[in-house]
């Protein structure tokens, strides 16, 4: 009687390793080769506005950012005899233009990418979300040239029943009874262009509600509205956040749309309904055609500005994002 053995071979043991493969080099690699292109672009742009610009900003100092004159005198062989340059105006025109076009953008925002969201048959809201991607790519030209011709006028009435309720408010006052070319119609047309921005990231963030938590609401006999009180809106409130902060980045550099309908006066202007304002990029659009090449640095140094106060804003977001913006639990 035979008996037959049987041998098992024990495999020696696998050596564990969190060494990436090849095709993972690869792509961190491009990855962070596109992080870091986006760094150099941005500080090469910021050294050649610093570069062209400096000269300015050292005879000016503080006077380019807290006067609001444009002045430059030359002499009969076109040297320069003297320079005045301030921003004063045209920063407060570009923060207050911004901001109301923010204020007046986000509920409209919110309420669209809700309604998209949890409301609107499957139909309405193929249609309307190709239209409001079509309007984040509209050119700037088109809007203000639409501005200038049909939105003009309707604001004008609207600057005007404000004024006429709400006209012993500082800030919507207006004696002189001139209303057209005013930083309120330059808001209304910023925020239609920024509309589309946010109700896009808005809309995408809301769609990504935890669904247990959703049905979790609906199980406990919550309705739609209470719902999303409770669940959607705490969920998205960091890409609310995050998405008016991009519109007023686009709102405060937009340059064509806002020189289309805005009166470009050096003229400090806290009050909305008043047609004289002005901001930074329409008044580089305005002056950089017919400018000399000394006048040039000091529109160049109007845009290092603008582009440190975009920086700064972009910062801020970040830090709201961080700050306020964290998922409901």
């Amino acid at each position: 009687m035979s008996t037959t053995e049987t041998t098992y071979v024990i495999p020696e043991k696998r050596e564990l390793t969190t060494k990436p493969r090849f095709s993972d080099k690869v792509f961190r690699g491009v990855v962070t080769g596109g992080g870091l292109s986006s760094l150099l672009i941005l500080g090469l742009i910021f050294g050649f506005l610093l570069y062209q610009g400096f000269d300015i900003l050292k005879s000016q100092g503080f006077d380019f950012i807290t006067t609001s004159r444009w002045d430059i005198a030359y002499d009969e062989a076109g040297n320069v005899l003297s320079s005045d340059f301030g921003l004063s105006s045209m920063l407060i025109g570009t923060i207050l233009c911004s901001f109301i076009a923010v204020l007046i953008a986000v509920p409209i925002s919110v309420a669209t990418a809700l309604y998209l969201t949890f409301y609107a048959p499957q139909w309405i809201k193929k249609s309307m979300v190709t239209i409001i991607d079509l309007m984040a790519a509209f050119p700037s030209i088109l809007f203000g040239i639409w501005a200038y011709f049909i939105l003009m006028p309707s604001g004008v009435y609207w600057a005007k029943l404000i004024n006429h309720y709400l006209g012993f408010i500082p800030l919507f006052e207006n004696k002189d009874r001139y209303f057209q070319g005013s930083p309120f119609i330059a808001s209304l047309i910023l925020a239609v262009m920024i509309i589309p921005i946010i109700t896009s990231i808005s809309r995408e963030i809301f769609s990504q509600a935890p669904l247990d938590r959703i049905q979790a609401a609906y199980a406990l006999g919550a309705t739609r509205w209470a719902m999303i009180k409770a669940v959607v809106i705490p969920h998205g409130r960091n890409g609310v956040i995050g998405g008016a902060m991009l519109g007023l980045g686009r709102a405060m550099g937009e340059t064509v749309a806002v020189y289309t309908v805005l009166n470009i006066v050096f003229a400090i202007n806290w009050k909305i309904l008043f047609g004289v304002g002005g901001n930074v990029a329409s008044l580089i659009l305005t002056k950089f055609g017919e400018a000399s090449a000394y006048e040039i640095k000091g529109l160049m140094a109007a845009g290092l500005v603008l582009f440190v106060l975009t920086l700064m804003v972009n910062f801020a977001s970040d830090q709201l994002v961080r700050r306020f913006g964290g998922s409901g639990k």
